[in-house]
């Protein structure tokens, strides 16, 4: 058991599946003599040369584009966008390409490929580079989309992604890479489509994915000193959804509140909330809440941008909210 970054348990995990594996190679802008914008890919040029970590034209469109080529023919390429802000010039491959073909083709063709990408704010990087916008690809048919949490779940959710027939959004948060856990040597594969009860609880259920799956957790413990008794559901597929393990959960507790980085209307927790009131409405002793980000381009400077985003303070005190609300005395 190896305590690890977020960004080495990515790291170690391409480097092992490239190792065993001669079907999968890395593509990208800037992933090889650069060694990555965030240096998940350093030293792989290096050992495994320019047939399998390829340097790329600033083109989002024709290298994603080729690596869906190249997964039709049976490779099985790793694609590194500098951030989720740039695949939106790379929208019509992965939309209308990527993830059509095994539909469109009977089955005869499948597009196993994974397209991992940073998102998020808090960095300083302005509007058009600190954005969650995993709801556009969440809502495709077609794709999966999973978003770790932890170096672990980075771990066993990339292998499980590679492994997969399916083409799979790899979603990293830009605050996560220098985090750390634990992650065991003899990690297995995630089950994509599967969420995960990160703390047991019986006064409400806190639901978050990527950063604030592991809010959601610092909340937690701050209302345990309390004596508040929170369930906390890191989702890690937003693709499939796991709404078994979020309607269990609520029928158990009766309150939930949903943590999002992206914003709050038309969000992943609006389709989370729904599926709570379709399978747990007569065990909800108050409505849903949800904390997401404010529906404004997010600032640069540093206070607006922190004031803009949701935090653990946020949710702390939606939390408090929807325990008043049903009188639930700490």
């Amino acid at each position: 058991m190896a305590v690890i970054t977020y960004r080495q348990a990515l790291h170690d995990t391409l480097r092992e599946e490239m190792l065993s594996d001669e079907n999968v190679f890395l593509i990208g802008e800037e992933i090889g003599v650069f060694e990555g914008s965030y240096k998940i890919t350093a030293g792989l040029l290096e050992e495994f040369g320019e047939k399998r970590v390829r340097d790329t034209p600033i083109a989002e469109e024709g290298f994603v584009g080729a690596a869906v080529g190249a997964a039709m023919l049976g490779l099985r390429p790793v694609v590194e966008l500098m951030t989720i802000n740039f695949s939106l010039l790379a929208l019509d491959q992965i939309v209308n390409h990527a993830a059509k073909i095994y539909g469109m083709f009977g089955g005869q063709s499948n597009a196993p490929m994974v397209l991992r990408t940073p998102g998020g704010g808090g960095q300083q990087l302005g509007a058009t580079h600190s954005q969650n916008i995993e709801l556009y690809y969440a809502f495709v048919p077609g794709l999966k989309v999973v978003a770790p949490s932890t170096p672990a779940d980075a771990r066993a959710l990339l292998k499980a992604s590679l492994a997969d027939n399916d083409p799979v959004l790899f979603l990293e948060n830009l605050a996560l890479y220098n985090t750390k856990g634990e992650v065991p040597d003899d990690m297995p594969p995630a089950e994509i489509g599967k969420a995960g009860v990160t703390r047991t609880g019986s006064d409400i259920t806190i639901i978050g994915y990527s950063r604030m799956a592991t809010v959601a957790t610092q909340v937690a413990d701050q209302l345990g000193e309390e004596g508040i008794s929170a369930e906390v559901i890191d989702l890690r597929s937003l693709r499939p959804l796991d709404r078994e393990t979020l309607v269990e959960s609520v029928r158990k507790t009766g309150c939930a509140v949903i943590a999002e980085d992206d914003w709050l209307t038309y969000g992943i927790g609006a389709e989370i909330a729904a599926s709570i009131s379709d399978g747990a409405f007569d065990y909800l002793d108050a409505p849903v809440r949800r904390v997401a980000a404010a529906e404004v381009p997010l600032p640069y400077a540093k206070p607006l941008e922190r004031a803009a985003l949701p935090s653990a303070e946020s949710l702390n005190a939606a939390v408090r909210q929807t325990l008043d609300a049903v009188g639930h005395r700490r």
